[in-house]
């Protein structure tokens, strides 16, 4: 008897720092993923993925392939389908690192402070553009770009060509 309460005393203590609790994470489970397609000569392509967090808001994030260097590239939530002219910028997101291609951001406000909701955000009438550099000439250059929300499935083909418009001015 005096061998096995020991025995029963250290199993006690082990099962009583094990955690019983369900694991907790931060997303609901819905999920919606969109393509980015090249937008222009480089051979960057890949997708968004948006999750619904449990306080009803977004993480974006943006996977790349073909993107290298120490470069980071400015990605712009727009109003309109990527073919839309001088789509106003609902707003910005974070950049996409050339070396890892992967941006993540919590979303749940537009530029002008209007909330937005998963629910909200993958209804929007909108796309999402990825530039090559923030300023000079290179912003202007189109890397990858897609089309989200009521938007999906709607881009415009010209010869067998994605047209991707210029964004409008910052």
């Amino acid at each position: 008897m005096k061998r096995i309460f020991p025995v029963v005393f250290v199993l006690a203590i082990a099962f009583a720092c094990q955690e019983n609790s369900p694991v907790e994470t931060e997303f609901t489970g819905n999920q919606v993923t969109y393509a980015l397609l090249p937008g222009s000569s480089y051979p960057v392509s890949g997708s968004v993925i948006v999750k619904e967090k449990v306080d009803g808001f977004s993480l974006i994030r943006i996977e790349l392939t073909g993107t290298e260097g120490d470069i980071e590239h400015p990605v712009h939530l727009h109003v309109g389908s990527i073919g839309t002219p001088d789509a106003a910028i609902l707003a910005l997101l974070n950049p996409v690192p050339g070396r890892t291609g992967i941006s993540e951001t919590e979303f749940s406000r537009l530029s002008d402070e209007t909330t937005v909701t998963y629910q909200e955000f993958i209804h929007l009438d909108g796309s999402i553009k990825v530039h090559l550099a923030a300023s000079g000439p290179d912003k202007d250059i189109i890397l990858a770009a897609g089309n989200i929300g009521s938007n999906v499935g709607g881009h415009e083909h010209h010869g067998g060509r994605v047209n991707i418009a210029v964004c409008g001015s910052e």
